[in-house]
């Protein structure tokens, strides 16, 4: 019997939330949904968080993920921006915590490094391996680069929990790559 898990990512904001959803069938990720919430239009701090809060649950309740993992704030300047991005992770995991749903938690260096090597890769390179290594058509590829960015959440987490395939471990995303270089359409 093939063991199915679902690992869902956000990448947290303010004014764009991206989300993507993955189904790991068999040690294989594919695609199952990615998006974006629009929140700029929404003038209120504290009804973004409410609408964050609704949307993960309503994703939870439709997906019924067996793991969050989620981007964590990085450190900027702007002290503001990182205290609302903060509340923005807060709520989606208080979102998860309540459905029991395991958080794990990746800095933005990590998830680039896991998705592409680089951990100063640029949105558009995470967004492009994406798409490779899960081969997504282009016409299921969104604008919104926020959606890949919660989408390589899920990608990250999946290869940190350890890539199996049969009897092999491999001990990450470049070690993977090299003893499958075959298997990854360019």
């Amino acid at each position: 019997m093939q063991k199915e898990r679902i690992i869902m990512g956000i990448d947290p904001g303010t004014l764009v939330m991206g989300y993507g959803l993955l189904r790991v069938l068999d040690n294989k990720p594919s695609l199952m949904a990615m998006g974006v919430m629009q929140l700029g239009k929404y003038g209120d701090h504290y009804l973004k968080l409410a609408k964050i809060y609704a949307r993960v649950i309503g994703l939870i309740e439709e997906f019924l993920p067996d793991e969050l993992a989620i981007e964590a704030p990085f450190f900027g300047k702007n002290v503001q921006s990182m205290l609302k991005l903060g509340r923005a992770q807060g709520v989606a995991m208080a979102a998860a915590i309540s459905r029991d749903i395991p958080i794990f938690e990746y800095a933005p260096l990590k998830i680039k490094m896991a998705i592409t090597g680089n951990g100063r890769a640029a949105k558009e390179q995470v967004a492009y391996m994406l798409q490779k290594i899960l081969h997504i058509p282009d016409e299921d590829m969104l604008p919104q680069l926020d959606a890949t960015d919660g989408l390589a959440a899920a990608l990250c987490h999946f290869y940190q929990s350890g890539i199996t395939t049969g009897d092999k471990k491999y001990r990450d995303w470049k070690d993977f790559a090299s003893h499958n270089q075959n298997k990854i359409r360019r």
